[in-house]
């Protein structure tokens, strides 16, 4: 067991959500960690849309901790207000907004302000989902007992270690990680990165910030994923996270995708019967 502080947030119970023809089944959590104070990261599980955000605030100020508020509560509102007809121009449309607002949030301080963000939204018929990324924090997927990672790092290490300029455990990467290539808050306001991913019954997703996928490698990460309850794999990962260090804050939202009781697609249906003339 951890010992939780007063800036983690509690992990709730598993919330069960019907999504067209699938049901989802979702939790989050957050913890400080040993090196900081205070938590800088933030985390939505949207109690009545099939929705996540997971934020992770740059730096240990008061512009890390507005910008990372800012970011998931413009999200949150955007996603609610255009429901259900939210698809990709839309998400790229509440990241814009995300950018103007964090920038000005920014300015309101006289401190960078700025934080990744990686967020998940279903289609109404959950036949589909979006993730909207820009940064480090990271969406894997656990599928069949493979485990793989979706999303990609918008840092210098990313690049360096991708194009063979040093090995991944390296000084070099190591100091090349906190180089950030997208953000929001970032005065070019970069577009995120914006998947469409399908959704299927058995699927593990994880959502999680780099205090998660920074301390625990491919293999710790698959073994505590295959956990079934949503809460316990959560409760898990943030534990294990700070047996390994707790060097940072750490998210982590774990959402489990179960068949649902929604409409047939017309091409599931049986065939009508003959007509007898």
């Amino acid at each position: 067991m951890f010992r939780r502080r007063t800036t983690d947030q509690p992990i709730e119970a598993a919330r069960r959500l019907p999504v067209g023809r699938i049901e989802w089944e979702i939790a989050g959590g957050t913890v400080a960690g040993h090196r900081y104070s205070a938590n800088f990261d933030v985390l939505h599980v949207d109690p009545e849309l099939p929705f996540a955000v997971v934020v992770d605030g740059m730096g240990e100020g008061e512009g890390s901790r507005v910008a990372g508020s800012t970011a998931r509560d413009t999200l949150r509102e955007l996603v609610h207000a255009g429901w259900p007809a939210v698809g990709p121009r839309e998400l790229r449309a509440a990241v814009t907004e995300a950018q103007i607002r964090v920038r000005r949030a920014g300015a309101a301080v006289d401190e960078l302000a700025g934080c990744t963000l990686t967020a998940l939204l279903a289609a109404p018929d959950g036949e589909l989902a979006w993730i909207v990324q820009l940064g480090d924090s990271r969406a894997y997927r656990l599928r069949d007992g493979l485990l793989e990672l979706v999303t990609v790092d918008h840092t210098m290490a990313w690049l360096g270690v991708l194009h063979g300029w040093w090995p991944a455990n390296s000084r070099e990467a190591s100091r090349a990680r906190y180089q950030l290539l997208r953000y929001l808050g970032h005065p070019d306001r970069p577009d995120p990165d914006l998947l469409g991913v399908p959704l299927r019954p058995g699927d593990t997703w994880l959502l999680c910030t780099d205090g998660v996928s920074d301390q625990l490698d491919y293999h710790r990460l698959r073994e505590l994923l295959a956990e079934p309850d949503p809460t316990r794999a959560v409760r898990a990962l943030l534990a294990a996270s700070l047996a390994e260090g707790g060097s940072d804050n750490a998210t982590a939202v774990v959402l489990r995708v179960h068949p649902g009781t929604g409409p047939t697609r017309p091409a599931d249906r049986a065939p009508p019967p003959p007509r007898r003339d």
